[in-house]
């Protein structure tokens, strides 16, 4: 039996987790393409997934001391600036490429990892990732015509890739629906200064679109959460490559964006060297 034995189920929940952030990503950057501030529209995929998951969070008065642990803020922080910046980046680029720049992520959060929290690295997934760091760089090309928005992107996963070690960091000490409503919580608290001093006129379809970036962001964090609980993050990260998949997939659906052929290059480069990451993790090597 392999030394590491990480299931099929793990795979499948991270997927999931994946493709239903970029969903939300997906309403999210209709509602910022209709001239929605990108710190709103931050705001209210917080406030309103704590709305709604605050009666299924389990919250008792024992909950409230820990609210002053700041590495709760830390996380938080991180995953807001994750999200603004990445909702930056999709107003000018791409999906696809968006979320290929996005995944310089998985380099940060495994050596981070190894790092902060004394996680095992090898040899040849250090060599894969780096492969697939290779790919981020061909779709955004540094020094070679590389844009802003890519620039938020890159950042973006700088930001996600942080997060994801103090989620890890953090997951033995919380329940996940407090962390999961912890985040949302100070998440808001954290953007309403800048969300509130703008609020634009709603409407029933972008109530609608708001709906669907919140739950769409809290459910696939959520599922993070629970996997983070038991799975290094190191192992974690390299799925998020499902995220690419599911970005070109819905890019192409909703936005009718393809990437060029050496964007199609690297993200092909990208998903080889992840899922052949994934493998090797499961034989513990």
């Amino acid at each position: 039996m392999s030394s590491s034995p990480y299931s099929a189920g793990l795979v499948g929940a991270v997927v999931l987790a994946m493709t239903l952030i970029v969903g939300g990503d997906a309403a999210a950057t209709l509602l910022t393409s209709a001239g929605f501030p990108q710190t709103f529209v931050a705001w209210t995929r917080f406030a309103l997934a704590a709305v709604l998951l605050a009666p299924l969070c389990g919250l008792g008065r024992a909950d409230l001391s820990e609210f002053l642990n700041w590495r709760l803020y830390l996380r938080a922080a991180l995953i807001v600036g994750g999200i603004v910046c990445i909702l930056t980046a999709l107003k000018t680029e791409p999906m696809a490429n968006v979320f290929a720049g996005f995944f310089v992520g998985p380099v940060v959060s495994y050596f981070l990892s190894a790092l902060l929290l004394r996680e095992r690295i090898t040899l040849i997934r250090t060599v894969l990732l780096l492969i697939s760091f290779a790919g981020v760089l061909l779709v955004v090309r540094p020094g070679f015509g590389m844009t802003p928005g890519m620039g938020f992107a890159i950042l973006a996963g700088c930001f996600h890739g942080a997060y994801l070690v103090a989620t890890r960091w953090l997951a033995g000490d919380y329940r996940p629906r407090f962390l999961l409503f912890s985040q949302l919580l100070i998440g808001a608290i954290l953007l309403a200064p800048f969300a509130l001093s703008q609020t634009p006129q709603m409407t029933l379809p972008f109530i609608a679109l708001i709906t669907v970036s919140a739950l769409g962001s809290a459910g696939g964090n959520f599922l993070l959460v629970l996997v983070n609980r038991t799975t290094p993050a190191g192992v974690v990260a390299p799925l998020i490559y499902s995220q690419l998949l599911a970005a070109m997939v819905i890019g192409w659906f909703v936005f009718g964006q393809w990437p060029d052929g050496l964007s199609l290059v690297g993200l092909a480069v990208i998903m080889v060297a992840g899922v052949s990451s994934v493998w090797f993790a499961r034989k513990g090597r």
